[in-house]
């Protein structure tokens, strides 16, 4: 185990594994921040084909629809007043940024700022001294 990873002295184990439990949920977030990345991208690209699906319906003699696709769709707010981007930013201005402060203010004041303690004491315990693979460290 490297000094980053080491429990500072009288750090107690409940406090070790609530700040397991913080990371893991930031983690979580950050699972959610690409999604919502993912849900940008997919959503601009479905947009962007749409003028393709205009041309076709045009070209096809169907205008009443290529109006309808045109009017109705392209361009569109996703949710009232808001393109995809303007929720991940919110998203990251808001929920994301105040998750993250918590998380590192815990982790300074409780935990001298090491991260992940939780898992290099379980890397530790599970792990086979002296086996190839399974070395404390880099």
């Amino acid at each position: 185990m490297t000094d980053q990873h080491e429990r500072p002295p009288g750090l107690d184990d409940d406090t070790v594994a609530a700040l397991g439990k913080l990371s893991e949920a930031l983690e979580t977030v950050e699972r959610v921040r690409g999604h919502l990345y993912s849900m940008h991208q997919l959503t601009g690209h479905a947009d962007l084909m749409l003028d393709e699906a205009v041309d076709l319906l045009r070209r096809a003699g169907h205008d009443d629809f290529a109006d309808a696709v045109r009017d109705e769709l392209i361009g569109r707010n996703v949710i009232e007043g808001r393109w995809t981007y303007q929720i991940v930013e919110d998203y990251d201005a808001g929920y994301y940024a105040a998750f993250r402060d918590l998380e590192s203010r815990a982790r300074d004041r409780l935990a001298g700022g090491r991260r992940h303690l939780f898992e290099a004491e379980m890397k530790e315990r599970r792990r086979t001294k002296g086996r190839p693979g399974h070395e404390a460290g880099p």
